[in-house]
């Protein structure tokens, strides 16, 4: 099973990424359909190239960003996360320990734990965990996110926010990041192969 994992994602063209992985032993993927982790794999990085992209568009400006700017720079990225978990009946999360958004506070003690592995291993891009939420069995794959120089314009130093964050965000968290800073993770928990099928046959049945 994991011989067929690492081809897959070989094929997608991310070996490079893959060789910085750590995988679950195989008992822990057994019941995880391997094409969903190669697509989870190639998803998140292509919603890191947006965030980054986005992101960059800041740079050379000199005005302060507004709630606007956000709204162009920040929330493309929201929405395209939760376009993944609607399409692939996945739940594509943002998390962080320094948050701005409530919403992206760690969910559990397994998200914690992510994070603090990220922070203590600075070259680990992503890994696999067998986790249950709500219930349902699945594989959760996390992906760091680093501080990139654009970033600096909304998470910088505390006194330099801009006034936006301010006003809208009174308990925020996101400050007083350094460029190449651990500023969170992607997280996309993938239901069981069983759980998965058993969603996909129901409307049949119920017909």
């Amino acid at each position: 099973m994991l011989t067929r994992i690492y081809q897959i994602i070989l094929s997608l063209g991310l070996g490079l990424a893959i060789g910085l992985f750590s995988l679950s032993p195989l008992p822990a993927l057994a019941q995880t359909n391997p094409s969903e982790l190669a697509k989870s794999v190639q998803e998140i990085e292509a919603l890191d190239s947006l965030r980054s992209g986005l992101a960059s568009t800041l740079e050379g400006r000199t005005e302060e960003p507004t709630l606007q700017t956000m709204k162009e720079v920040c929330k493309p990225v929201g929405m395209r996360a939760m376009q993944l978990s609607q399409e692939n009946q996945w739940q594509v999360k943002q998390i962080a320990s320094k948050y701005r958004n409530p919403d992206h506070a760690p969910d559990n003690l397994n998200s914690k734990i992510a994070l603090a592995r990220f922070e203590q291993n600075p070259d680990l891009i992503g890994f696999w965990d067998r986790e249950t939420i709500d219930g349902q069995a699945g594989t959760r794959y996390y992906r760091r996110i680093n501080v990139e120089a654009s970033c600096l314009a909304c998470h910088g130093l505390q006194n330099n926010r801009p006034q936006f964050v301010k006003d809208h965000y009174p308990q925020d968290l996101a400050y007083n990041f350094h460029v190449g800073d651990l500023r969170g993770m992607y997280a996309v928990f993938i239901p069981d192969l069983k759980v998965a099928i058993e969603q996909a046959i129901e409307p049949d049945i119920e017909e």
